[in-house]
């Protein structure tokens, strides 16, 4: 699992970016083109997904808050195996903490679901001091800050990471587990050492396109980042992206140390590789930086199955989300689900990625209004995407409404929610994703 990471990857079709050992994980894989997660920040995200409920059933819509307090008898992914036989553990960031704040921390970790923790910690903490700052003012774990690390992979979390979960299958290769990677990168700041950065020269750093006309048709509500791009100038977010992109880069590498030795302990045709990350990331997107928006580039996240024997290369465009990650797996491994849970299990569509599949993605962010202020209010924007469709609501309508059509409008420049050719449409998906979050949804 990766933290902060969109789809800016060769394998889905950003062949700037260099991910060679996620690609070739993709060539064995079923890739899924539209995948969803529920909510654009990392811990109401990654709760989401290890308990298979919708943040509106966790309460988790912050970095704060515990899931356990709303549901203590939930059983977890990892849990669900652990109960089962399985040898359950966990290296780096899976369950929420603060990067780079609670890097070598069990930060907000569920201590039941894993018979083995490990908290790296490396040399990219020790040196933060060390980090060009392009957004003055704002706490380095949520501002656009890099470094271009001196040392080796090794030195790093991530790659300490790669190396501890190397070490739990040589010790644990001989029964079964559950183990689950969580890398850091390419949450910020961006760290990576030298050779990644050089894979990217500056001048052919290419910022996504912006119209000056984007925000005409386009509630205010929906801004995440004002004043766009942070108000910085165009070399400043060419360096953003460049270390941005070296961070995916560096990522990468550590992913293929684990795939690598899953191979040579001869581990590959019996375990199911999951690779995903807990939400997407706008890198200058209608002028919005990092997550928080229901627009495509935050709300969409790379996942790639691999099921020996079964995937081999195959793609999917059918919508699905981070929650079905859970009920998916219980299938293969023939475990029981709570039976409330809210995902579906993906695998109609593993065994035929063109299968009849009606199932939409919703995503939800929250917003406070009049921060701090006695009248201080937190009002939610919440998503629903077709395979053609993105239609989003804020306050349930009070504070604007969106209709994008992805099929002629992939950039989502034009709001056609006010257009009476699409009020049908508006309609339809209006009444999904108001069933969505009354409750009466359960995939």
């Amino acid at each position: 699992m990766a933290d902060d990471l969109n789809n800016d990857m060769e394998c889905y079709g950003n062949s700037f970016v260099k991910t060679p050992h996620l690609d070739r994980l993709a060539n064995s894989a079923i890739r899924f083109d539209r995948a969803y997660n529920q909510f654009p920040l990392c811990s109401p995200s990654r709760v989401s997904m290890l308990t298979g409920y919708r943040p509106d059933k966790t309460g988790v819509y912050d970095l704060q808050k515990l899931f356990r307090d709303n549901l203590p008898d939930a059983i977890t992914l990892p849990q669900l195996f652990k109960n089962n036989g399985y040898f359950s553990a966990r290296v780096g960031k899976i369950f929420h903490y603060g990067v780079p704040g609670g890097i070598g921390t069990n930060g907000q970790d569920d201590s039941i679901s894993w018979d083995k923790r490990v908290n790296p910690i490396g040399r990219d903490k020790a040196e933060e001091s060390k980090v060009t700052v392009l957004t003055p003012g704002r706490g380095i774990g949520a501002s656009l800050t890099y470094l271009i690390a001196d040392g080796e992979d090794e030195e790093q979390t991530d790659g300490i990471v790669a190396k501890e979960a190397i070490q739990i299958m040589e010790s644990n290769k001989d029964k079964p587990f559950f183990l689950a990677v969580g890398f850091y990168r390419p949450h910020c700041p961006f760290i990576a050492p030298k050779k990644y950065f050089d894979l990217y020269p500056f001048d052919r750093i290419s910022l996504p396109k912006q119209l000056s006309t984007d925000w005409n048709d386009k509630p205010q509500i929906a801004k995440f980042i004002d004043p766009l791009n942070y108000g910085l100038d165009e070399t400043k977010l060419r360096e953003a992206l460049r270390a941005y992109y070296a961070s995916i880069s560096f990522m990468d590498a550590q992913v293929g140390k684990v795939l690598g030795a899953l191979e040579k302990l001869k581990l590959k045709d019996n375990t199911i590789v999951v690779f995903c990350s807990d939400h997407g990331y706008n890198v200058g997107q209608h002028g919005q930086w990092m997550k928080q928006s229901l627009f495509e580039n935050s709300a969409r996240v790379p996942l790639i199955i691999v099921l020996p024997g079964v995937t081999n290369g195959k793609s999917s465009a059918r919508t699905v989300e981070l929650l079905d990650i859970y009920p998916t797996l219980a299938e293969l491994c023939g475990l029981e689900t709570p039976k409330d849970i809210q995902g579906k299990s993906l695998m109609p569509l593993i065994k035929n990625p063109n299968d009849k599949w009606d199932n939409p993605a919703y995503t939800q962010v929250r917003r406070v209004i009049n921060s701090g202020q006695p009248d201080q209010k937190f009002i939610m924007g919440r998503s629903i995407r077709t395979e053609r469709w993105r239609y989003n609501e804020w306050d349930e309508t009070k504070l604007g409404v969106e209709l994008y059509d992805h099929q002629n409008d992939p950039d989502e420049f034009t709001n056609l929610a006010a257009d009476t050719k699409y009020s049908s449409t508006v309609k339809e998906l209006s009444d999904l994703l108001r069933r969505s979050y009354a409750g009466k949804l359960n995939k």
